[in-house]
């Protein structure tokens, strides 16, 4: 393994506008951003802005970091499906439909669902849900947070390798420690080279430059293709795994309301996994097959990072469909039917047209930018 460079701060250079928030003509505010397309090889396909932005992984690393579990022999010993593989990967909306894969999951394996240390803080994501749960005056339980299937995961491993469940959590646990060793192994790094952070549902949280976060998901996309000399060709049959479960059940990566992922996947099927992280960061895996305006046709990987975080999601919502217009992945009509993400609407109380967020921006392929 080739020397890696240390994640240090991204250099001070100022993000591109990607994205305009309008109300009558007028733009009251920006969002700035950076994205880039790799292919499996780590070739930089497309950009905009800087590729080596450094991001922390956050949810977007709940793939990768899942793949500890299967190397470890999780998916056999514990017959693990294709449903329940989906919501380990997940940064699920707490309904009823995630609900009931973890508890099943642990009632199969007698896990106690108090095991769990993800907190209950601001969730369920979902907001009829939480307002169904305030209504019947039902206590929040953890395994509604998004981060469950996370933490989830964590806790068969300690099951599978017999350590105490209890501290899973926490960074020095085996557990812990197995899965940090597999988001290395992604990253073709070494465990002590990881630059890491506390996320907020208490696990740890690990920085990369954009352009290795959208390998990452370009290798999702075509675990086969990735060199049979990359010592991560070993991860193939586990990031199949992953993928194709995660194809199969967008609805429990996300939600079934007002989540991109999940209607990113429906409305490419087969074509796309998509994987959002807080501070309006996204991955995104591109499979191989026809584009819509470009002779491309291989697999590749995403990334999409808006500077300021995008507390209201629309900015992270308008450029990713329309990365993903530009790219040749949606056409005229995907675009149509992902409408309300793409130019995000601010309604007023009488449903009228307030505002909308707009992008604006180029995503040029890389070799057009040298000259």
């Amino acid at each position: 393994m080739a020397p890696r460079t240390p994640v240090k701060a991204s250099r001070s250079t100022t993000p591109p506008v990607l994205v305009r928030q309008t109300r009558n003509g007028l733009v009251e505010s920006v969002h700035r951003g950076d994205i880039v397309e790799v292919d499996v090889a780590g070739k930089v396909l497309r950009a905009i802005g800087d590729p080596d932005r450094v991001a922390y992984l956050r949810s977007t690393v709940k793939p990768f970091g899942l793949i500890a579990l299967l190397r470890a022999g999780g998916r056999k010993a514990f017959d693990l499906t294709a449903d329940e593989i989906a919501i380990m990967a997940s940064s699920h909306s707490g309904e009823d439909m995630h609900v009931r894969t973890i508890q099943a999951l642990y009632r199969r394996l007698g896990i106690s669902a108090s095991v769990l240390a993800c907190g209950t803080a601001n969730m369920p994501l979902d907001e009829l849900t939480a307002a169904r749960l305030a209504r019947d005056g039902e206590r929040v339980s953890p395994i509604r947070h998004m981060c469950s299937g996370q933490h989830s995961a964590l806790i068969l491993l300690a099951k599978l390798g017999d350590w105490d469940l209890d501290g899973y959590w926490m960074p020095e646990h085996p557990a812990h420690r197995a899965y940090a060793e597999s988001v290395a192994a992604v990253f073709d790094v070494k465990p002590d080279q990881l630059h890491t952070g506390i996320d907020g549902c208490g696990l740890l949280t690990y920085a990369f430059r954009l352009r290795e976060v959208a390998r990452a998901y370009a290798m999702l996309a075509a675990p086969e293709a990735i060199p049979a000399a990359d010592p991560r060709a070993v991860l193939a049959p586990h990031l199949t795994a992953v993928r194709d479960a995660m194809l199969k059940y967008p609805e429990l990566v996300a939600g079934t309301r007002e989540r991109l992922d999940t209607a990113l996947m429906k409305t490419a099927p087969g074509r796309v996994v998509s994987k959002s992280g807080m501070e309006a960061l996204r991955g995104v895996g591109i499979l191989a097959g026809p584009r819509t305006g470009t002779s491309d046709t291989g697999p590749s990987g995403l990334a999409l990072k808006m500077e300021d975080g995008d507390g209201y999601d629309r900015g992270t919502y308008a450029a990713s469909v329309e990365a993903l217009s530009q790219v040749g992945l949606l056409d005229a009509q995907a675009v149509r039917l992902l409408a309300r993400y793409h130019r995000s609407p601010s309604l007023d109380p009488h449903g009228n047209l307030a505002a909308e967020a707009i992008p604006e921006f180029e995503l040029a392929p890389v070799g057009e930018l040298v000259g």
